[in-house]
């Protein structure tokens, strides 16, 4: 289990040493993950400057709390809401990030097809999927702030609970979303791409939490969305044919 999530963060960092052998191609995912990022961190500042008048409107029962209780719990609640906001922020990046590079994307993980060798899958995502999968990210991600929002109100353990699940939850997101270029190229319907994620669940989740802290670094976003793309898309192979491989696998011999 252990081992299955490092290997999925080592899946990113090779990801990453694409940056090496393929900087044309990699460099292609940076024009529409930086409109992506500025038009995000344009909505996140003016949140982070108006959390104060935020967590004074939630929490009016602490108006007359002594202090430092009161200021206690208001940077508590509003931490938690911005943990919250960050999560969602991921989900959006990537979404939106994907929907307008569609075209830079599909050509960096048809590279790292390639250079991986053997067949390259032939098979293209439509605009319009695209879209929906965008969609259905956000609407995913909006609930998973949500549920990271509430989570941070537990007493005492709640921020920490939040922002460990904000993370693992989003990456999760995140990893089924950028994977699916890859699959679609395959074929493979969405029951079968489920699957296979399941099957590699820890994996999946090292990648997609690896991905989600280099969202939250300042900058990292820009620089690792392709890297995900390229990681992602080894991923997606990884899982394909591991699951070839025990599908043919002979049956294990039993012993008297």
């Amino acid at each position: 289990m252990i081992a299955e999530f490092f290997a999925g963060v080592g899946t990113l960092l090779k990801g990453f040493r694409m940056w090496k052998t393929h900087t044309k191609l990699m460099s292609l995912g940076l024009i529409p993950a930086f409109i992506a990022w500025a038009l995000l961190l344009a909505a996140l500042i003016p949140l982070g400057f108006t959390l104060g008048p935020i967590t004074d409107w939630i929490t009016p029962f602490a108006d007359g709390w002594v202090s430092p209780w009161r200021e206690t719990l208001r940077i508590g609640v509003g931490f938690v809401i911005f943990i919250a906001a960050l999560a969602l922020a991921g989900a959006v990046f990537t979404a939106f990030t994907l929907t307008i590079g569609d075209p830079f994307y599909q050509r960096i993980w048809q590279g790292v097809e390639r250079s991986l060798g053997g067949d390259e899958p032939t098979g293209k995502t439509g605009i319009w999927t695209t879209v929906g999968e965008g969609i259905r990210l956000v609407v995913l991600g909006i609930l998973v702030a949500l549920l990271t929002l509430v989570i941070g109100f537990f007493p005492l353990v709640g921020g920490v609970l939040a922002s460990v699940t904000g993370i693992v939850l989003s990456g999760r997101l995140l990893a089924r979303e950028l994977t699916s270029r890859a699959f679609d190229a395959r074929g493979i319907t969405t029951y079968t791409r489920s699957e296979l994620l399941g099957a590699g669940r820890a994996r999946v989740i090292g990648f997609g939490v690896a991905t989600q802290l280099c969202f939250l670094v300042p900058l990292g976003a820009i620089v690792a969305m392709p890297a995900a793309v390229a990681g992602s898309t080894i991923l997606a192979r990884a899982l394909t044919e591991r699951a070839a491989a025990e599908a043919t696998a002979p049956p294990p011999t039993a012993h008297a």
